[in-house]
Formats: structure tokens, C-alpha cells, sequence
């Protein structure tokens, strides 16, 4: 019989549920030795995060000037927009919604118990490089092998990428629901964990409207440029935002929304270019299901979130997003430095934008497929009378 294996989503619903009821009975010194991973797996975590946009971005950057022309040209700067404006849309709309069913400052140290949980022991493990310095190096590396034609270079960067995905989905993502298991159990401890899970459930379906709102507002614009009805494009990509919900992947999803994209009349040529590409550089729905989360933590935490911080956060996220579909959970994990260096989030905050997060995973990726079939639509039209999409 073939072995039955529980998901990431079922992981960390146990490690909630089971962190919360632990944590009100269980002694000081088994909180302490869960600080004490939490610690560790934080420092483990903030070290791999230079190296997964190393890994991943570089010699993404570096295929994509295979087939550089204008179309990729076109669909990279759609697909770019698309993501920034995704942030600013669900920062504009969640900044001022969130405060309507939020209380400021509710995790904040005041409203805290002062009560703390010191780890045994607190090893430090200093990245290579903050995420400034790798989102840079990736890409002059990636550019700088387009135009050197480096095969050499290419070949390393490739196998490196292998190496950094291998460590994420055989170390990083099977401890993250032990990491968020003991956050969750120190949150209890504390008193707190009933505010958290509380708020997570208003969180995350604001998430989810807003997701809809923006993928709707997607197709319209299609709609407009390609003269085609919203309506009708909306309901043949159904099928892709239902298997990019139910399987968390926007790779996985490539030939369902393939599909779709022929049906709302894109040629064969450009899907087959457009599809593949923006499955990999085109981020609406993670951006907006991370946006939504860590202003709602902010609020939470009386830390305060200006639009002109946001949107540095925002251009850089785009970036750092590119080739993170690669890896389950990647968008996350090549945003946790920058939320970290940009936004000012501490580990504590952190640990509590995963478990948002990855509390319903599925509507981020499922927005993301079917905005790529979006813009699959949109570049149809600007390419209407090419002869050759490649």
C-alpha cells in the first residue's frame, strides 16, 4: 500500500492546535528547551535565506536570456508590475480594514505577560550576506552570464541552486510546523495564544477576499486591452485556480493553466513562452496573502507600517519572489529577510507571518496561475500580428 504522508497545511493545523494545549500545562524548563530549537531553527533560517535568492534567483535571471527579445521583455515587466501593485493594492486596502476588527498593539509588551522564556542555549549563525547584498549579486551574476555566454558559471550556479532546494524541502519545510509548534506553545504559555488564533481566522479571510478582488480587477484590465468579455475569461480559469488551491504550487500548475490560457484565445506559440515564464516571476497572490499578514502582525504589535516603507518592501519583494515557486513555501522564505531588514520585524513576528501564512496556503498560489493566464492574454494582443512568439 502506498505510504500515507500528511501535508504541510495538516502539519501545521496539528502544530497549533497541539502547541496551544501544551502550552498551557506544560513545566518552564519544556518551554524552555522549545525556545531553545525556536532560537536555533530562527538562526538556521536567516542564514539559508541569502543563500535560496543566491541559488534561485541567479540562474533564473541567467535562463531568461535564452529567449530575451521583446516579449520577454513585455511579459517580465507585466508580470513585475503586476506583483508591485498586488502589495500596494492589499497594503491600502488591509491598512484600513484590519484596524475596523483589529485592536492596536494587542501583542505589543504591555498588553504581553512579562513573563520569559530564556533558550538554554543562543548560537549565532551569520549569513554570508543580508538580503540586500544577495538580491544585488544575483542580479549582476545572472545579467553578467547572459551577455558573457558562461556555461561554466551557468553549470555552478545551477548545481548550487539544486543544493539550496534540496536543503529547503528536506530540511527547512518538514521543521517548520515543529518551529511553529513551538512558537505557538511559548504564545500559550504566555496567555496570549487566544488573541493570535482569534485574529488569525479575520486575517486570512480578508486575505482571501482581497485575492478574489484583485485577480477580478486583473481580468477586467485583460478584458479592456484585449476587448474579450472578463466574465467568460474569469470562468474558463477555474479550473486553474482550483488545482493551484488544492496543491499549493504554482510549477505544478503549469499545464492546467495552460489550458485555460487556450481557451480564452491565446495562441499556442505564446502560452507555451508565457505560461511557463510567469509561473515562475509572477507572485500576485503570495505578495497579497504576505501583505495582508504582516499588517495585520504590525497592527498587532504596535509596530508602525508607513506606505513609503511598504513600498520599498514592495519592489524589492517582487524581486526576491522571482523563481521562489520553485520551492514549496519559497515566496516566504526569500521574504523573511527583507521583512526582517526593511520593515523591522523581529523573529517572534516572523514566526507568527509563517504561521498565517502557511494556515491556508492554497489561495496565494491559486491567484497566482490565474493572473499568469492574465497576462498570457494581454501579450497575445500587444503580439497579435508577430509571426513567432520565440
Amino acid at each position: 500500500m502506498k505510504k500515507f504522508k500528511l501535508g504541510l497545511f495538516p502539519r501545521v493545523v496539528i502544530a497549533i492546535v497541539v502547541g496551544a494545549l501544551l502550552g498551557l500545562i506544560l513545566p518552564d524548563v519544556v518551554i524552555r528547551i522549545f525556545k531553545t530549537f525556536n532560537v536555533l531553527f530562527a538562526q538556521l533560517l536567516k542564514f539559508t535565506v541569502p543563500l535560496l535568492v543566491l541559488g534561485l534567483v541567479t540562474p533564473s535571471i541567467a535562463n531568461l536570456g535564452r529567449g530575451a527579445g521583446k516579449m520577454l521583455l513585455t511579459v517580465m515587466a507585466i508580470a513585475y508590475c503586476s506583483t508591485v501593485c498586488a502589495g500596494i493594492f492589499s497594503y491600502g486596502v488591509s491598512s484600513n480594514l484590519l484596524p475596523m476588527y483589529l485592536s492596536p498593539g494587542e501583542l505589543s509588551s504591555e498588553f504581553v505577560s512579562e513573563k520569559e522564556y530564556l533558550p538554554y542555549i543562543d548560537l549565532k549563525i551569520p549569513p554570508i550576506c543580508d538580503i540586500m547584498t544577495a538580491l544585488v549579486l544575483s542580479f549582476v551574476l545572472g545579467v553578467g552570464v547572459i551577455f558573457t555566454n558562461s556555461s561554466a558559471l551557468k553549470k555552478g550556479f545551477d548545481e548550487f541552486g539544486e543544493i539550496v532546494k534540496l536543503t529547503i524541502e528536506k530540511v527547512i519545510i518538514p521543521f517548520l510546523p515543529v518551529y511553529i509548534f513551538t512558537m505557538i506553545c511559548e504564545m500559550s504559555a504566555k496567555g496570549v495564544i487566544a488573541v493570535v488564533l482569534g485574529t488569525g481566522f479575520k486575517v486570512i479571510l480578508t486575505g482571501v477576499i482581497l485575492s478574489i478582488i484583485y485577480l477580478i480587477i486583473q481580468y477586467c484590465v485583460a478584458g479592456l486591452i484585449a476587448r474579450k468579455n472578463p466574465i467568460k475569461m474569469l470562468w474558463n480559469i477555474v479550473p486553474a485556480y482550483l488545482t493551484g488551491f488544492s496543491i499549493c504550487s504554482s510549477s505544478a500548475c503549469i499545464p492546467v493553466t495552460y489550458e485555460c490560457a487556450l481557451k480564452n484565445g491565446v495562441r499556442k506559440d505564446i502560452a507555451d513562452f508565457v505560461i511557463p515564464l510567469c509561473s515562475t516571476v509572477h507572485m500576485c497572490g503570495s505578495t497579497i496573502k504576505l501583505t495582508v499578514t504582516s499588517v495585520a502582525v504590525a497592527y498587532m504589535f504596535g509596530v508602525p507600517l508607513t506606505f513609503g516603507l511598504f513600498l520599498q518592501f514592495a519592489f524589492m519583494q517582487a524581486i526576491a519572489a522571482v523563481a521562489a515557486p520553485g520551492v514549496m513555501g519559497g515566496v516566504l522564505m526569500a521574504s523573511i529577510g527583507l521583512l526582517c531588514n526593511i520593515l523591522g520585524f523581529t523573529d517572534t513576528m516572523t514566526t507568527l507571518i509563517m504561521t498565517l501564512y502557511l494556515a491556508l496556503d492554497g489561495y496565494g498560489p491559486a491567484v497566482n496561475v490565474s493572473g499568469d493566464a492574465a497576462i498570457a492574454v494581454i501579450t497575445d494582443k500587444i503580439f497579435a500580428k508577430a509571426p513567432s512568439a520565440k
